[in-house]
């Protein structure tokens, strides 16, 4: 943790010695306040909540990661109150518990918390069968479900720590007995079972329970009736109320559905070396790989294997550069060294969007059998002095303006937000390396800029250059560019406002200044001339009569033909390198968010400032 990202004081002792740990039901009272003593969530009814405290499971139950630190360290009754810096409560990354919007999430908060009570967890009662202090602090049970419905008792340890999950290929052997020590006969005769995770094809308890193990674990699964579903193992579940399932799991297949729409689906053949997801190719790398590449046909025809067609040698490339099919490089991130995978593909993932080789026809499913043989991280910047990091950044910002020029904005934007990330733990030694830092910094930052506009999200695109101005607002680039991003959505005032403030900081500026002006004027009236079409006769009916909007306009039709738009300068790149004018204008907006813009501008040009389109 972040020293001082977590600091507790005691306000009022516990008794005893003992504190919680994982596997204990904690209950607790929580108020949450802001360092200025603002009440902002609580349990308690007079600050506004139910009076109901907190119950859940230590380290079962999703919970803030300073409640996870701090309650264990509390005694029975204690009252403390725990300061959290944000990335210790819900400013988390991934945190697992939602707060609302208007939460202060990213604001350092104090919880107070009260510690009622905190106990094992002891299994109950079943209709007349009583387990023997089924008590959960011991290290081989686990608690699945809050309720008790699901607990699992570890009898070998697992071989690694990867769980099946939904489509995985499942081998496992199976046992049964009911709650009252009676065989129950499966469908599968003793033999192994073999059923795809989330295919409803074992109960529900039961899958639940192994989807907790790993390859090689043998366990017993307590499964109580509301999670005995119908299944073709089962065949009838009625009139049991609890089934104990005896479970060793031999063996799983990964399969996953990359995408989550069924249509790239990574299915891993052979092991390969490591742990999953850890040992994995997650971040760029340099990658080796044999690959096979198979059309979806009867034949399974092979339209290229490198061990052919590439005199037997891998296929290396770099990861992050679009230098493969982005269906390929999303599997192959997830491949461990040695493993290999069958992956099928869709065409707007495989060829369509990349060179397709002559013998794949346009709109092709394919198949690649892929191997990879190794891979190496990108080097880490630690230790590194100053220049060698510069130098670094260089090529990292030349592979993303190639991808921005080649029209791969996602990635290179991905590029240049790798190094701004990386940036945060770069110290420059002097005036100098930070006036250098500081300038590479804002090209970066202007390079996603561009980007996002490219893709089409103007307000991620002015929210970037805000980044740039809140540092240098008289930063001439960052004005263009986000006068531009106004100017796509609609935002004529604020446009002007950003080219005007560019003439009066730097004269040289001017020529691109009035040729942004020219280009936002006829913008502007381009899309008023479209809104007085488009709500023609809407103010000239009298009161409780309707009027139609005109909607016999193209809404496609451009707003401002290629052949007449300004130049803006000649020699203009669109991502910024040092020596580099401002960019000129991205993508254009919407047709509607033109004509809404447009309709607002008229409206206020009529006096009609309130009024509302329904």
């Amino acid at each position: 943790m972040v020293p001082g990202g977590l600091m507790k004081a005691v306000i009022r002792p516990g008794g005893g010695d003992a504190t919680p740990s994982d596997g204990d039901q904690i209950i607790y009272h929580c108020t949450v306040r802001t360092l200025d003593g603002v009440v902002v969530q609580s349990t308690r009814s007079e600050f506004g909540g139910k009076g109901t405290p907190i119950r859940q499971v230590l380290g079962k139950s999703k919970m803030i990661l300073g409640l996870l630190e701090g309650i264990p360290t509390m005694l029975k009754g204690e009252v403390a109150v725990l300061k959290m810096k944000p990335e210790l409560h819900y400013g988390e990354d991934d945190c697992p518990v939602s707060v609302s919007d208007s939460f202060p999430k990213d604001a350092e908060l104090n919880f107070e918390i009260e510690l009622i009570e905190f106990s094992k967890i002891k299994a109950r009662t079943i209709v007349g069968y009583l387990y023997t202090e089924l008590a959960l602090y011991k290290p081989n049970f686990n608690v699945l479900t809050e309720d008790l419905g699901i607990l699992k008792k570890v009898i070998n340890e697992a071989q690694s720590w990867e769980n099946p999950r939904e489509l995985y290929e499942v081998k496992a052997r199976v046992s049964a007995k009911s709650g009252d020590g009676q065989s129950l006969k499966l469908a599968t005769n003793s033999e192994p079972i073999m059923f795809t995770f989330g295919k409803s094809e074992v109960p529900k308890g039961l899958e639940m329970g192994i989807g907790s193990m790993s390859r090689g674990e043998k366990a017993v699964i307590y499964v109580t009736s509301q999670y005995l579903s119908q299944s073709p193992l089962i065949p009838s579940v009625e009139g049991f109320e609890e089934v104990h399932f005896e479970v060793e799991l031999i063996h799983f297949i990964q399969v996953r559905d990359v995408l989550g729409d069924g249509r790239l689906i990574k299915r891993r053949i052979k092991d390969g070396k490591g742990e999953f997801p850890m040992d994995c190719p997650l971040q760029d790398s340099r990658l080796r790989v044999h690959y096979k590449g198979m059309l979806i046909n009867e034949e399974k025809t092979v339209f290229y294997d490198t061990r052919v067609d590439n005199n037997g040698q891998p296929l290396e490339f770099s990861s992050g550069e679009g230098l493969v099919p982005e269906g390929f490089e999303m599997c192959v991130r997830l491949m461990l060294p040695e493993e290999i995978s069958l992956v099928t593909c869709p065409p707007d993932y495989a060829y369509d969007k990349f060179t397709r080789p002559a013998n794949v026809p346009e709109g092709a499913h394919v198949q690649w059998e892929i191997e990879l043989l190794g891979f190496e991280m990108e080097k880490d910047w630690t230790g590194m002095n100053f220049r060698a990091i510069m130098d670094d950044v260089e090529k990292t910002k030349g592979t993303g303006n190639r991808l921005f020029k080649e029209g791969k904005y996602a990635l290179a934007k991905t590029k240049y937000e790798k190094v701004l990330r990386e940036f945060n733990h770069v110290n420059p030694q002097d005036d100098e390396e930070g006036k250098e830092f500081a300038n590479t910094r804002n090209l970066l930052n202007l390079n996603v800029a561009a980007c996002y506009l490219k893709m089409g999200d103007c307000r991620k695109s002015i929210e970037t250059c805000n980044k740039v101005l809140d540092a240098n607002p008289v930063h001439v680039k960052a004005l263009y560019r986000r006068g531009m991003a106004y100017m796509e959505v609609g935002d004529f005032d604020e446009a002007r406002a950003d080219f005007n403030k560019m003439m009066t900081i730097d004269k040289s500026s001017e020529a691109n200044a009035k040729a942004a002006l020219l280009k936002l004027k006829q913008t502007q009236q381009e899309a008023e001339k479209k809104a007085r079409k488009q709500f023609k006769g809407l103010f000239d009916k009298k009161p409780g009569e309707i009027s139609e909007a005109g909607l016999d306009d193209k809404v496609n039709e451009p707003r401002i033909n290629d052949a007449q738009e300004p130049l803006i300068s000649s020699q203009e790149k669109e991502v910024e390198d040092e020596d580099a004018p401002p960019a000129p204008a991205p993508a254009r907006m919407g047709s509607f968010s033109r004509l809404w813009a447009g309709g607002v501008n008229l409206f206020k040009s009529l006096g009609v400032n309130r009024c509302s389109i329904l």
